[in-house]
């Protein structure tokens, strides 16, 4: 399986998304994704930026894929999505199915990204008749009907990638309201860029101080992490051929190292430099609830832990 790097899904200034994509140019990545999916008002890169630094990482020998808006609520936001799909040197991940159908018309290839929500193997068979060969399946999917939409493809899924994302937060919600902005009583159109403050979203927990959500602009992302390194041969069983690592604020270079290092086939280190597994979850993988950790206590069942 190759190794992808997701579009950052946080607010970054310009100086911490550049020093970021110069370490991704020595690191064991395949494909790289760059874009903002959140939210227009930020505007740290712009597309003249991202498309510059995507021809920096594919002379470093990445391929590379520009992502979409998830949530495109003005024409100005569809006249960003259209010169994307319209670049002409790089894919475009559609996280919407406007870009979709923009990419259609500029009979570019497309992925789909996880937020267009494909459940069915019918809706696949649309997509890929109107360009797209990569698809993610939404983060919820668990291995099982990953599986059976590839199977019942048939022989059409001979010419689909399947790219599914192990680690990192999980975007589960998004919302035309800021919730960053409604954390500090502000409209969203006066929000001064607090997104900048939380570089890895702003934590909620229950009264019981569990950390249960991420508040990331307008986005809602799960509290924990998605961490499937110990689940990537189910991963490859049910069909992927790429899996995808959301950036995160902390030591991503070792998360990589380790993913990669499990792909190609050669052992993980024991434990990733500042995650704590303890906030790492798969339940959605396995069909039980996402805030769930099974891989891992399976593991240390067998083990005798």
């Amino acid at each position: 399986m190759q190794v992808t790097l997701g579009p950052v899904p946080y607010y970054w200034p310009a100086e911490r998304l550049s020093a970021f994509y110069q370490s991704v140019a020595d690191w064991p990545v395949d494909t790289v994704y760059l874009g903002e999916t959140v939210c227009s008002k930020r505007r740290a890169f712009s597309l003249d930026d991202w498309i510059g630094l995507g021809r920096e990482l594919r002379q470093a020998g990445k391929a590379v894929v520009l992502s979409s808006l998830a949530l495109v609520e003005a024409r100005s936001e569809m006249g960003v999505v259209r010169r994307l799909c319209e670049n002409g040197e790089f894919r475009v991940e559609a996280n919407d199915m406007g870009a979709v159908q923009l990419a259609r018309e500029a009979g570019a290839a497309f992925v789909a990204g996880p937020t267009l929500n494909v459940y069915n193997p019918r809706t696949l068979a649309v997509l890929q008749s109107a360009g797209m060969r990569v698809w993610v399946p939404p983060v919820e999917m668990p291995e099982e009907m990953v599986r059976d939409n590839v199977d019942g493809l048939g022989q059409a899924a001979e010419g689909l990638e399947v790219e599914v994302q192990v680690f990192g937060p999980l975007p589960l919600a998004w919302s035309a309201r800021c919730f960053t902005a409604r954390a500090v009583d502000r409209p969203k159109d006066q929000c001064g860029f607090r997104c900048l403050e939380h570089p890895s979203g702003l934590p909620m927990a229950t009264r019981d101080g569990d950390e249960f959500l991420r508040i990331n602009g307008i986005q809602l992302q799960s509290g924990r992490w998605l961490h499937l390194l110990d689940a990537l041969d189910s991963v490859r069983n049910a069909g992927a051929t790429a899996i995808r690592l959301s950036p995160w604020g902390e030591d991503m270079a070792a998360v990589v190292h380790a993913y990669a290092a499990v792909a190609a086939g050669r052992p993980a280190p024991a434990l990733i430099p500042g995650l704590d597994p303890a906030a790492c979850c798969d339940g959605y993988w396995f069909g039980e609830a996402g805030m769930a950790r099974l891989a891992r206590q399976a593991q240390e069942q067998e083990e005798g832990v």
